[in-house]
């Protein structure tokens, strides 16, 4: 290599310099997202400006960039269609989480505190998959959701169970993880045509930061529309047929006065007395 004012590589030095091995090197030379080197006799020479493009190849590789979108961007970055800064801008915007949740460590106290000291819940929701026990620590568990785990908390007070709960949760996370496929497709192909006003990297950051509250309200919406639906279709058909109470089921709520064989009341002339 040269002095730092012009900066020349072997492919070797170049390689080292990048950090990489050199069949990789060679191998973005050939799919064209390295430009060529120079040529001194059989001796190819590098650039800086060579080091600096597998330098942005790296950063765009760590924020989960494929090579086939990485030489899509540096074509259109060429033919002057994309400015690099936006288009980073925009990638970041794509990549800011749509939720505040994150995953929750608890011990095993916190946790029995959490479902009320009920006995086989625990082992339930690990069996489920809504909590995870962490290897060579038995008193401490992983919540990779905790708005999930609060969810089938509530719903397995309900009468839901665990195992229901976490089915139906499966069910919609397959329907809905097709829909927003279909939806994040949509209106990629609207860009800058019905979508993002001009399809800049302004206007898309301005569409994509709407698209979060307005679009987690928006599923709720036509959730609660949908299920309305489909329990009408049910009720009409039939489907829906409560099982009549017994003996063995009756919570204390659902027994008369006179199903206690210890106290029970009768009405006389507007007034109660015991028997």
């Amino acid at each position: 290599m040269q002095d730092d004012e012009e900066a020349v590589f072997t492919v070797d030095e170049l390689a080292a310099a990048a950090g990489l091995p050199v069949r990789t090197v060679r191998h973005y030379q050939s799919e064209k997202l390295l430009p060529g080197p120079q040529r001194q006799g059989r001796i190819a020479l590098y650039r800086t400006e060579h080091l600096e493009r597998l330098q942005l190849i790296a950063r765009l590789q760590d924020r989960g960039l494929k090579l086939s979108a990485i030489k899509d961007a540096f074509k259109r970055i060429e033919k002057g269609e994309l400015w690099l800064d936006d288009w980073l801008g925009v990638g970041d915007e794509l990549r800011a989480p749509w939720s505040e949740e994150r995953p929750e460590v608890v011990t095993e106290a916190v946790l029995a505190e959490r479902i009320e000291h009920r006995p086989g819940v625990v082992a339930a929701l690990v069996d489920a998959g809504v909590i995870r026990r962490q290897q060579g620590l038995s008193d401490v568990y992983l919540v990779p959701s905790p708005a999930a785990l609060d969810i089938t908390l509530e719903l397995d007070r309900a009468g839901v169970d665990i195992d229901t709960a976490t089915e139906a949760a499966g069910i919609m996370r397959r329907h809905l993880a097709k829909t927003s496929e279909e939806l994040v497709e949509h209106f990629l192909e609207r860009a800058g045509a019905g979508f993002a006003r001009r399809g800049t990297a302004e206007d898309i950051a301005e569409a994509l930061k709407a698209l979060r509250p307005l679009g987690a309200r928006a599923v709720q919406l036509v959730f609660t529309q949908e299920i309305e639906r489909a329990l009408r279709t049910a009720v009409e058909k039939g489907r829906i047929s409560p099982s009549p109470p017994t003996a063995g089921n009756l919570d204390e709520r659902d027994r008369s006065p006179s199903d206690d064989p210890v106290a029970s009341t009768e009405v006389q002339d507007g007034s109660s007395k015991t028997r």
